[in-house]
């Protein structure tokens, strides 16, 4: 499930809400309890890639044998 931003435009709160894509958008900010709340466009997915040599160790090639 996907993480969604929200914008409070009473309490100009930014938050951050994880439901399902099909679930009804949240218009109720949990800090003012004003139905305010406005879902922000995301940017996209994020890669991370963690841990050292993630190229190196996993995709090494192997040497080739001399002919």
């Amino acid at each position: 499930m996907p993480t969604y931003s929200y914008l409070c435009q009473h309490c100009a709160k930014e938050i951050e809400i994880f439901h399902s894509i099909i679930a009804e958008p949240v218009k109720v900010c949990p800090n003012c309890n004003q139905e305010s709340l406005i879902k922000q466009i995301g940017n996209g997915a994020l890669v991370s890639f963690k841990g050292s040599g993630f190229y190196e160790t996993d995709y090494k090639r192997q040497p080739s044998k001399e002919k």
